[in-house]
């Protein structure tokens, strides 16, 4: 990867941040909507959208341009990465009704295997050590939050295998982002795939026969927050990180998300955190931090790929 300024490079990372801490809240907000997953899916990305295209189209400024000037080739790879967005959040969502939050997060951001995986099959280049140091370092923790789980809830076995797909899924979705960021508006990048996923679940949701009626106010507050906090502030951030950091290192800082989900689920819901789950939240911070430490032979972001 290029060096980057020093300034752009803080910038990035406290992109990134915003969208760890902002997407956190994803399963906390779908078990506050009390709808099934696939619809509760579909909301999220068409609120998102309903909400980006007017901002764009408004206040967009060089994004209005961006947008006019934007191929077809980026718009059909925008597309299929929304699609793929989709098939993330809809398995996820259904997970997430089926098993603990935290067991869903784990497994649903367990990204950064597949990351590096299909990222070697693209480039024929395997990425470096320390990415796979880190990366055994925070999936090491994050087995550890899950474990007392998985004892405890064998029959959600399913779900767990829902949420690994779907951890597939966002692994290509971060994987086309990255690729289309170096040329597309981060704006427009979220607006077409977001509008692309909001059409996928909605297929989904008519061939399943999956009623998309919201229950009440409180559900449908809970989809705002889904497409507000988590869409559009988490993933804004998370597009615009991936527009100056490694989809490596990105998705191994992505598995910060799982302890931070296993807090609000605590406070929440008291679904109990024992100590070895405690361990596990600090094991995969130390991965985040080991993958995202700059280099110190050059003063540079780390070279993870």
């Amino acid at each position: 990867m290029d060096r980057m300024p020093a300034a752009h490079r803080r910038t990035a990372y406290a992109a990134l941040a915003v969208g760890v801490v902002a997407i956190a809240w994803s399963a906390i907000f779908v078990r506050w909507t009390e709808m099934p997953g696939i619809a509760s899916a579909f909301y999220r990305a068409f609120f998102a959208a309903l909400a980006l295209w007017p901002a764009l189209l408004l206040f967009g400024g060089r994004s209005r341009t961006g947008l006019v000037a934007l191929s077809r080739g980026a718009i059909r790879t925008a597309v299929i990465g929304g699609i793929f967005f989709a098939g993330d959040i809809g398995l996820y969502n259904i997970a997430v009704r089926h098993t603990s939050a935290g067991n869903a997060t784990f497994l649903g951001n367990n990204a950064p295997v597949f990351v590096g995986l299909i990222s070697w099959a693209v480039t024929r280049k395997l990425p470096s050590r320390r990415f796979w140091i880190a990366l055994a370092v925070a999936l090491t923790g994050a087995v550890m939050i899950v474990s007392v789980d998985a004892r405890s809830i064998s029959h959600a076995s399913g779900a767990d295998a829902l949420s690994v797909i779907a951890s597939v899924c966002f692994a290509l979705y971060l994987i086309v982002t990255e690729r289309l960021r170096g040329t597309c508006d981060p704006g427009i990048l979220l607006a077409v795939s977001t509008s692309a996923s909001a059409a996928a679940l909605l297929v989904i949701a008519a061939v399943s026969h999956t009623s998309l009626r919201i229950p009440g106010l409180e559900s449908f507050a809970a989809l705002a927050g889904l497409a507000l906090i988590c869409q559009i502030a988490g993933y804004f951030s998370l597009t615009y990180a991936l527009g100056h950091l490694p989809a490596t290192s990105t998705a191994v800082t992505m598995l910060a998300v799982a302890p931070l989900t296993a807090l609000l689920a605590l406070i929440l819901f008291r679904e109990r955190m024992t100590p070895l789950q405690v361990a596990g939240g600090v094991l995969i911070l130390v991965g985040v931090w080991m993958a995202n430490r700059p280099d110190s032979s050059h003063g540079v972001e780390p070279a993870m790929e």
